[in-house]
């Protein structure tokens, strides 16, 4: 029988399980919104796992038809959200307690893993860079839940990762979706106000973004959105508005990384990066990485590829 790992990531925004062949090759990637009632800007931690405790057996379903005629060997999860002693969210503990579950009555093993080491995993398998699994690099992790800028140091399996800079104040994806909560857009906005800047034909007012070094700020962007906002009511302007000043803020932090790591690869993950609007402003540096949209927004199938890497190398739990 073919063999199969399997990996389940409970992030505070998406229910995700995923699979992959001991070649790599994903299998599945099933990934289930958590629900956030309209005008609200996302989920207390208890609502994040209760949503989670719904999801997770119509995930695992859905993994299940997929894996029909494989052998599963492995487990691996996402248990917190970084590879740190202090990093700890309720939400992961949905996530252990469902791969435990699966694992029991397999008589499989459980391997652990850090929910920012998932995206870094995923965006280098969607990316074809399996060399950087073997040597340092620079990771930039953009999400709704995190901004940070990683000097990168593979383990034997997984990721060492020491913060080089980052947001000061609102993490990218915040600051993003709340812009278009704003608007009456639907939580999370990323995918809509992506859609709509593309739709824009006006000038976009120039931005004035704060970057020192790797370190930057976006509770700017959510001041000066609504005041172009208020004047002009134009949510296609604003969109625009909001991926120019990310796309510039990012831009100037890269300079910044390049200035401390020259000519050092860079791997862009987190759910932010799946504009691809954005990816064509940073992609024309040499030795830089992206995922696919469906790789680079949360999914488990780092985790799936990280647990296929710990069987391999015969991790012990």
């Amino acid at each position: 029988m073919k063999r199969c790992f399997v990996g389940i990531d409970t992030s505070n925004y998406t229910t995700s399980c995923a699979a992959c062949d001991e070649e790599g090759k994903i299998l599945a990637n099933v990934h289930i919104p958590l629900p956030v009632k309209d005008g609200e800007r996302g989920l207390r931690q208890s609502d994040a796992v209760f949503a989670h405790l719904r999801n997770l057996p119509e995930a695992m379903d859905a993994l299940r038809e997929t894996l029909i005629g494989w052998e599963t060997v492995a487990v691996g999860v996402s248990e917190r959200p970084r590879r740190a002693e202090d990093s700890y969210m309720p939400c992961f503990l949905a996530g252990v307690a469902a791969a435990k579950s699966l694992s029991v009555p397999l008589n499989v093993p459980v391997f652990r893993f850090a929910h920012q080491e998932g995206h870094i995993m995923a965006a280098i398998a969607s990316a074809g860079a399996w060399h950087l699994t073997e040597r340092p690099f620079v990771a930039f992790h953009v999400s709704g839940g995190t901004t940070e800028v990683l000097s990168v140091s593979p383990r034997s399996v997984g990721f060492d990762a020491d913060i080089i800079g980052g947001t000061a104040d609102l993490h990218a994806g915040q600051a993003i979706d709340r812009v278009g909560v704003m608007m009456g857009l639907r939580f999370p906005c990323g995918r809509e106000m992506e859609r709509l800047a593309s739709e824009n034909a006006k000038q976009i007012p120039a931005p004035r973004v704060s970057v020192s070094g790797t370190v930057c700020h976006f509770s700017g962007l959510e001041n000066l959105a609504a005041k172009l906002w208020e004047k002009t009511r134009d949510p296609a302007l604003v969109s625009a508005f909001v991926m120019e000043f990310t796309a510039k803020t990012l831009e100037r932090v890269t300079a910044g990384v390049d200035g401390l790591y020259p000519e050092t690869p860079i791997v862009y993950a987190g759910g932010v990066m799946s504009n691809r609007m954005l990816r064509e402003r940073l992609c024309t540096r040499a030795d830089t990485y992206f995922a696919e949209p469906d790789l680079s927004a949360d999914n488990a199938a780092g985790i799936a590829l990280l647990c296929r890497r710990a069987h391999e190398k015969g991790e012990t739990v």
